[in-house]
């Protein structure tokens, strides 16, 4: 059995401290994500991803210490991404829009470029990525936890609870559609709202069955 790999050394070497040095990560970066949409983890090496960035391998070896270092940063990329498109959903007139939105975003994030999104959501379950995953979950939780409370959503008793699984639900479904290859994002959409509002829904039909009962 192979030894876990240690998370310390996914750490980049040192990090771009001027514009040209951060266009040579991004450079290596791209080509890296290009080198897995093209031709998956067989053609995935250092010495592949430099030649393809245009780069030395010494190059590369300065920035990061081996290749699961590149994935690692690349995942961030592009989740940077994601957390980018949902930073301003609180500014959404009702709670709905902001699902609806957080929706669409998380299902573009999935198929935008999904060859990659697959291969990457592989080397995330893969890889010693615990916290970085943690973080990226509390960060979209607490912005499902706000819209949560606004007033045209059920008040839920427990929004810490609701929001996990309103978020373990859609990347699930999103996955699960990039995993089949599904391309339709529309369709996608429509799903994960289905399922998202009806969860919503199903909860507030309990509390009106359930105050209806005290009534009793």
């Amino acid at each position: 059995m192979a030894k876990p790999l240690d998370p310390s050394r996914l750490e980049p070497r040192k990090s771009p401290a001027q514009a040209r040095s951060a266009a040579t990560v991004g450079v290596i970066l791209e080509a890296a994500a290009r080198i897995l949409e093209e031709r998956g983890f067989e053609a995935y090496t250092t010495n592949e991803i430099a030649r393809r960035a245009g780069v030395g391998v010494g190059s590369l070896y300065q920035y990061f210490p081996r290749k699961e270092a590149i994935t690692r940063a690349l995942i961030q990329r592009e989740t940077a991404i994601l957390l980018n498109e949902i930073a301003d959903l609180g500014a959404e007139p009702s709670g709905r829009a902001g699902l609806r939105r957080l929706i669409q975003a998380a299902v573009m994030h999935q198929l935008r470029r999904p060859a990659l999104a697959r291969l990457l959501d592989f080397e995330e379950r893969r890889l010693p990525l615990d916290a970085d995953v943690a973080n990226v979950s509390d960060t979209i939780c607490s912005i499902l936890e706000d819209l949560l409370g606004r007033p045209d959503l059920p008040a839920q008793s427990d929004p810490a609870t609701v929001a996990r699984d309103l978020l373990a639900l859609t990347k699930g479904m999103v996955d699960s559609a990039g995993e089949r290859g599904e391309t339709a994002m529309e369709s996608l959409e429509r799903r994960v709202g289905r399922a998202v509002f009806g969860y919503l829904q199903m909860q507030l039909d309990e509390i009106a069955q359930a105050a209806s009962f005290f009534k009793k």
